[in-house]
């Protein structure tokens, strides 16, 4: 993956950043930090059936310049061609989604997070993982107990691979299992198909959407939309028209939606929304 033709000015601009710009944890922070409130979480293009494309070129086109979010492997391969730009070591790792499944459970390999080497030490950074997306890189260190800017995560080394967890109303709750093995374009490429076009998909039958801000979280899943403040509150709203998804998607999500009319035909054909408007 050639970072010669990444346009790192357009992406801070993306992002609102102005800052620094050398290679320190001080920068991936700000950076992990500015990246998920800026661009959402969204499956708006496999929900319409359109294709998802994972080359530069067709980010930097999407996200960049055309505002839009996108699901795991567009936000972090986008985040990892910005870290080797200004020159971190960054490589792509895979997971396996626990979130909603028993933590023996195996999963595909359906999900892309970062490492990052800095200082002698390996952080990991995951700026696409919907409603718990992380907002900070964490250090990898078992069982340590790492604040972000907005809930506290732990990595537990369990035999042969790690669990990302996230503390949830006083319980630990894993999201994922990794390991270390490198991943290349062509993995990602295999799997972003599958997910991107397969019947099974949960990416084809609903609207999945997330942002971050600095004082809380919105998460959609297909007519809810939560709004989870820090501090536990959390706001529901049932979302009663594919009129009012839709507007839920620009104004609350930030997402520039491609299409209007075919995305609310489509939440109508998908029965997403309990009226038959």
């Amino acid at each position: 993956m050639s970072d010669a033709s990444f346009d790192l000015d357009a992406y801070f601009a993306r992002i609102g950043h102005a800052g620094s710009r050398d290679i320190s944890l001080d920068t991936l922070k700000t950076l992990h930090f500015l990246h998920p409130q800026a661009i959402a979480f969204e499956n708006v293009d496999p929900f319409l059936g359109r294709p998802v494309r994972l080359d530069l070129a067709s980010l930097q086109d999407k996200i960049v310049a055309g505002g839009r979010g996108g699901y795991c492997f567009e936000h972090n391969i986008l985040f990892m061609h910005a870290l080797k730009a200004l020159g971190f070591e960054v490589g792509g790792l895979a997971a396996r989604v626990l979130w909603g499944q028993p933590d023996d459970a195996i999963t595909a390999r359906s999900h892309m997070l970062l490492h990052v080497r800095l200082d002698d030490r390996t952080y990991i950074t995951d700026v696409g993982f919907g409603g718990l997306t992380l907002t900070a890189p964490l250090l990898l260190e078992s069982k340590l107990e790492q604040k972000t800017p907005h809930e506290t995560f732990r990595i537990v080394e369990i035999d042969d691979h790690f669990r990302l967890q996230a503390s949830i109303g006083g319980d630990w709750r894993s999201l994922y299992r990794f390991d270390l093995q490198p991943q290349y374009e062509v993995d990602y490429s295999v799997a972003s198909y599958f997910l991107s076009t397969s019947p099974t998909s949960h990416f084809l039958n609903t609207i999945v959407a997330a942002r971050a801000a600095p004082d809380r979280r919105y998460a959609l899943r297909g007519a809810r939309l939560s709004i989870h403040h820090l501090g536990g509150r959390t706001e529901q709203m049932e979302i009663a028209t594919p009129a009012e998804l839709a507007d839920t998607l620009e104004d609350q999500l930030g997402i520039i939606i491609p299409d209007r009319a075919a995305f609310e035909a489509k939440v109508r054909e998908k029965k997403i929304v309990e009226t038959n408007t």
